[in-house]
This record gives C-alpha cells, sequence and structure tokens, in this order.
C-alpha cells in the first residue's frame, strides 16, 4: 500500500479549510455576519464622551455672542434669535430630537475658548475666526466654516471716502486681544499708512465709541459691522468700505480630543449645507415625501445608517433641516436680504450657484 507523506494529508486538510473559508466568502449574507461586529464597534466608538453628555442631561450647552444683531441676539419677548443660534438649535435637534433642548450661554470675546476647553458648553457657535494658532495651539477643534467673512471698515458718509487707503492718520476703533487688531496693524504697516488705534476691550465697547466720534472708523469683521450699523441713530449716514483686508473664516468649536463629538457637529453643519445644494428644504423635511435622487435620500435618513455612525438616529440630518431649514433659508432668514443686514451671498453662496461661492458640502455617503 502506498504511503502519502505526513504533510500531504496536512496539506489537503489546509486546501479543504481554505476552500471551506473562500465558500463562505461567496455567501453574501456570511459576509454581512462577518463583519457586523467591526461595524458596531466603529459605531461604539464614536459614541464620545460630550455626547453621552448631552443625552444624559437632555440638553445642549450652546455658547453664542452675547449680542450681535442677525448673529446672536434677544428679541423683545427674551428669545435667542439668528444665524448662529439656528446652528445651535439644528444641532440639538439632530442629537437630541428637539431643536429647543438648548441652553444658550451668552459669552465675551475672552472667554469664549476658555468655556469650551473647560466644558461650560459642548459647543461654541460664535463668531470666532479659525487660524492656525487656535487651530494649534488653544486646546479647541473646529468642526467646519459656516460664514466665510472678512475684516472691513465702517465710516461715517460725510467723511466722502471711497477706500481705506484714505485713512491717513485716521483713529480706528478695534477690539483689543483679537485678530482685528493684529490684522489692522499689518494692513497698516504693510501700506506705510499711519493711523491711531483705538483699542477697547469688547467689540461692542469699539461700537459705541465710534458712535460717540471718538474715532473716525470702526474696524471689525463685515458682518460684525453691518450688524453695528444697523444699531446707529442713523444707519444710512454710514458706510462699509469696500476693502476686504483679511479672511476670517467663522465656525462651530469644540474642546480637542472629542473627535466623534467634532465629527456630530462638523456633518451637522454639512447636513445643512448638503440640504441647500439638494433643494431639501424646512417643508421637504417636514414632509413625508420620499426623493428619489439617493444623495438626499441619505441625508433624511431613507437609505443607509450615516445617523449610527455618529452615535444618532437614522433621521438626524432630517430633523436638523426640520428645525429650521437648510444652509440658504438660515441664512436669507437671518442676515441675507430677508433681514436688515441685507447682506448678499457671496463667498458664502453654493459651489455651483451662479455666481458661485465657497459652500461646499462634504458628501455623505
Amino acid at each position: 500500500m502506498l504511503r502519502l507523506p505526513l504533510s500531504v494529508p496536512i496539506l489537503a486538510a489546509l486546501a479543504l479549510g481554505a476552500c471551506g473559508d473562500r465558500a463562505q466568502d461567496a455567501d453574501p449574507a456570511r459576509r454581512e455576519d462577518a463583519a457586523a461586529p467591526a461595524a458596531t464597534a466603529r459605531v461604539e466608538a464614536q459614541e464620545s464622551a460630550t455626547l453621552r453628555a448631552v443625552k444624559r442631561r437632555g440638553r445642549l450647552n450652546c455658547g453664542v455672542h452675547e449680542g450681535l444683531v442677525g448673529f446672536a441676539y434677544t428679541d423683545n419677548r427674551g428669545q435667542w434669535r439668528g444665524f448662529d443660534v439656528d446652528f445651535c438649535r439644528a444641532l440639538a435637534a439632530a442629537v437630541l430630537g428637539d431643536p429647543d433642548a438648548v441652553r444658550f450661554v451668552p459669552l465675551s470675546n475672552r472667554d469664549r475658548l476658555a468655556a469650551v476647553r473647560d466644558g461650560r458648553v459642548d459647543v461654541l457657535w460664535r463668531n470666532t475666526s479659525w487660524t492656525m494658532t487656535r487651530d494649534v495651539s488653544d486646546g479647541v477643534a473646529f468642526a467646519g466654516v459656516n460664514y466665510f467673512d472678512g475684516q472691513g471698515f465702517l465710516v461715517r458718509r460725510s467723511l466722502n471716502l471711497t477706500s481705506a487707503t484714505e485713512l491717513n492718520g485716521a483713529r480706528v476703533c478695534v477690539q483689543g486681544s483679537s485678530t482685528s487688531q493684529l490684522n489692522l496693524a499689518d494692513w497698516f504697516r504693510q501700506r506705510g499708512i499711519a493711523y491711531e488705534p483705538v483699542v477697547f476691550p469688547g467689540e461692542e465697547e469699539a461700537r459705541q465709541a465710534y458712535a460717540r466720534e471718538e474715532c473716525d472708523a470702526f474696524t471689525a469683521d463685515v458682518s460684525a459691522l453691518a450688524a453695528a450699523r444697523t444699531t446707529l441713530a442713523n444707519p444710512e449716514q454710514h458706510a462699509i468700505l469696500p476693502d476686504v483686508i483679511s479672511k476670517e473664516p467663522l465656525g462651530p468649536i469644540t474642546r480637542r480630543g472629542d473627535e466623534g463629538w467634532t465629527a456630530v457637529v462638523r456633518w451637522t453643519l454639512n447636513g445643512l449645507i448638503l440640504g441647500e445644494e439638494l433643494g431639501v428644504t424646512q417643508a421637504v423635511a417636514r414632509g413625508r415625501a420620499e426623493p428619489r435622487d439617493p444623495r438626499a435620500r441619505r441625508l433624511l435618513g431613507l437609505d443607509g445608517d450615516f445617523g449610527p455612525m455618529l452615535g444618532l438616529k437614522r433621521s438626524w440630518a432630517r430633523d436638523a433641516l426640520a428645525s429650521g431649514g437648510h444652509y440658504g433659508e438660515i441664512f436669507e432668514r437671518n442676515v441675507g436680504t430677508d433681514s436688515p443686514l441685507d447682506l448678499a451671498r457671496g463667498l458664502n453662496a453654493q459651489w455651483n450657484a451662479e455666481p458661485g461661492g465657497l459652500m461646499y458640502a462634504l458628501p455623505i455617503r
């Protein structure tokens, strides 16, 4: 009788086992079952400490400006309104299913980042520029950009100025310890123009000093200047010069080290931007229509499990959109042509608009 070497049966067994593995891999149901534990682990990893805390208390703590018309302010009934406020409500809707489950925490320029770092707020949605120093050294994380701004100058029309280059020797009111103060110094130094900075601890104090004519010009982000002009006694007597001297990408901020929570904020913002691109309005989100566009179906939670990837419900983006509409609706209502600020979309137009802007949602897929 022929004797096979010992290694042959072992190799044969290994070959049969390998065939069995291939047979199992060929079965989609088996592959899906095998992948399920990994997928579950991936979802659980996104359940961040901040997200757990927000769900446990049933309320989002959102840091906002102390009072900036169009962006964050209280109306005559004491209700918070504004562009940034609507993003806070959308985030609360995405996480908790309730846009009113928000505690608004008004923060000054000086303590806004500290409030994020020490956990007094879960997210800061306040006009704060994304800079390298803040991103690298301040212990916070930027989740995206919801407003592309730039620094400008507010002046009295009676001065008959057409450009900031004509501010030679002018007194310029500015908020101290801010990017505005640094940009101001850079811009005048680069052009060799003399000026006198009149520095105040806060933007509100700088605006009030300008109103009292303690300076010839007031400098801040153009959006803040538009808001400030509406509060002056005779807004039509003041003009924002065409010069924009800096890039100011404004966006939501979270505490560094909680990537899962930063992802929740980032994708909620992206969902609102994508909603405008796809025509998913507040009315659509609140209705029962089921669009055929696969991108809209993923956004509304009809296809895929994108919400659970974040530790949220499948309807997270639908809930956010239903709270106050998509990005364009939020913009127009608070700071655009339907508002007292009457700001053009400009850089904040969608990337595929005519004319196009910089708003570009990351794909949900």
